[in-house]
């Protein structure tokens, strides 16, 4: 490229948020040129979506500059940052969210032309002009790819489809940036090649592209560079031929990886011949996991290891019900089973507790006590109500063996910390005595103490016989309370990991394009 194509059609620098006093970004800077897509890379609360919204309107930095080339400051810092997502709009900012955000019971050329409708007429309230709205939405949709009816409702169509949609809509407004938040999250691998061949010539056509995602596949399939933040801060930006993925992820964890190390103590004795409690033989459903082998064997502590966006809370929800697979065989006690629905797996002796304790565990304005009993009374079913003094007497039970600090059993639940709202959760699902338990993300949120009794928890339930499906975006934790390790990638399980691997092993064999 000629030195006048390596201007940044947009660049920030010295970018500074805080909420509430707290520091959320510092000195963060991006720089994007026209005919290149550019990956924004971080583990999550790196910085990646406080960035998008500041650089789209939706809020105001508390310090740095904005410089967009060919703007009436002629690449000087511009004198406002937008007010609002429509100002940034009218700059040639547009931003693709994971969620398509458009009207599903609007037609594509409406959702395209939404509040900007071509009109014609020159007299008071001008009437839309439909067949140039339509003819417009027919040459968009065909520039990203798309041979579909413009006047069908958008629910007509599948969500790629809508994806490649919401990106017309992006250039409907003339865009020089094109922002994608994780645009691939619901789409399956042809979908993804499809919206990829549409990237590249939208890139070959000079738009900038900003493209964030957990896939590491995908950065390297798709991006020509790389910025990298990490806890709010900017760690650097690489063409993407310079920055192999052991790098990355390194860049991303604040440090290298070291060599493998088998120090941790041995795995509980088992062999081929032992039988498994639950075992799923490619199990999937398009276009949120592909087909993972998975054996859970009583006694036994399997962690499940990913970056975000890996595979887990899918691949758990899949296990309990909460999704149904369209592709393999689950089987509990080498009997194949189908679970419509939770209740199912819950007769068969499994138990969740959910990723989102707020939103998907706890009943706040419950007490404690109910909150304990509510997996025990859907399994005894109306039939079978638990008496008041019987879910007393359990939740006392729970309180004393867990160490759940309340005043009462009967406290709302919601006045609690999270770490004692986790325990509750935890003893929730203890009172059903279940034979598998499977812990999405069970010490996010909670201080220090609370995580370390929760995962001696976790040992002695095993020790006990009980089998469990450990998950969290903590490494150390994973690898501390995991008997065995199974790794996730790109929604695609890349291999397991023996007792004793350490942090790097897992993070290598995430890394590894080969796996």
């Amino acid at each position: 490229m000629t030195p006048i194509d390596r201007v940044p059609v947009l660049e920030l620098s010295g970018i500074h948020k805080h909420f509430a006093g707290i520091p959320v970004l510092r000195d963060v800077q991006l720089r994007l040129y026209p005919g290149e897509i550019h990956a924004l890379m971080g583990q999550n609360g790196a910085g990646k979506s406080t960035l998008i919204k500041v650089l789209t309107g939706a809020i105001p930095p508390n310090g740095g500059q904005m410089r967009l080339a060919g703007a009436e400051s002629a690449g000087e810092p511009i004198s406002a940052w937008p007010e609002s997502p429509l100002a940034a709009q009218r700059l040639g900012i547009s931003t693709v969210y994971q969620e398509v955000n458009l009207c599903p019971n609007l037609t594509v050329a409406e959702n395209i032309y939404a509040g900007r409708y071509p009109r014609k007429g020159w007299f008071q309230g001008r009437r839309i002009d439909w067949a140039r709205v339509n003819r417009q939405a027919r040459e968009l949709v065909a520039r990203v790819g798309l041979d579909i009816d413009v006047t069908r409702l958008l629910s007509d169509y599948p969500v790629a489809v809508q994806q490649l949609v919401s990106i017309a809509r992006a250039l409907s407004i003339e865009s020089r940036v094109l922002i994608l938040d994780e645009p691939t999250s619901s789409l399956d691998d042809e979908e993804v090649r499809k919206l990829f061949e549409v990237l590249r010539r939208l890139r070959d056509d000079g738009l900038a592209i900003v493209f964030v995602t957990h896939f590491l596949n995908q950065v390297y399939a798709i991006s020509d560079r790389i910025t990298v933040l990490r806890n709010g801060s900017w760690v650097g930006e690489w063409p993407v031929a310079d920055l192999p993925a052991p790098a990355l992820i390194a860049a991303m964890l604040g440090r290298e990886l070291a060599a493998s190390s088998s120090s941790k103590p041995d795995a509980p004795a088992f062999d081929d011949a032992t039988p498994a409690l639950l075992q799923a033989e490619g199990l999937g459903q398009s276009g949120q996991l592909q087909p993972v082998d998975l054996r859970l064997r009583p006694g036994e502590v399997v962690g499940l290891a990913g970056l975000l966006g890996a595979g887990r809370t899918e691949l758990a929800r899949l296990l309990f019900g909460l999704e149904l697979p369209d592709r393999g065989v689950l089987r509990v006690d080498g009997q194949v089973v189908t679970f419509s629905n939770p209740m199912d797996a819950i007769r068969q002796g499994l138990a969740l507790c959910p990723e989102e304790r707020k939103t998907d565990g706890i009943v706040a304005d419950l007490s404690v006590r109910e909150n304990i009993a509510l997996a025990l009374q859907a399994r005894q079913g109306m039939g079978r109500f638990l008496s008041r003094a019987e879910q007393s007497a359990l939740a006392e039970r729970y309180v004393q063996l867990l160490g759940i600090k309340t005043a009462s059993v009967e406290t709302p639940i919601g006045l609690l910390s999270g770490g004692n709202q986790q325990k509750a959760i935890l003893a929730r699902w203890l009172a059903t005595e279940p034979r598998l338990l499977i812990l999405d993300e069970p010490t996010r949120g909670i201080d220090v103490a609370a995580k370390q009794e929760i995962m001696e928890q976790i040992l002695r339930l095993a020790q006990a016989g009980m089998a469990v499906l450990f998950i969290s975006s903590e490494m150390s934790e994973v690898v501390r309370v995991a008997h065995r390790i199974v790794v996730l990638r790109d929604r695609h399980k890349v291999g397991e990991l023996p007792a004793g691997s350490n942090e790097d092993a897992v993070y290598e064999l995430i890394a590894n394009e080969h796996a």
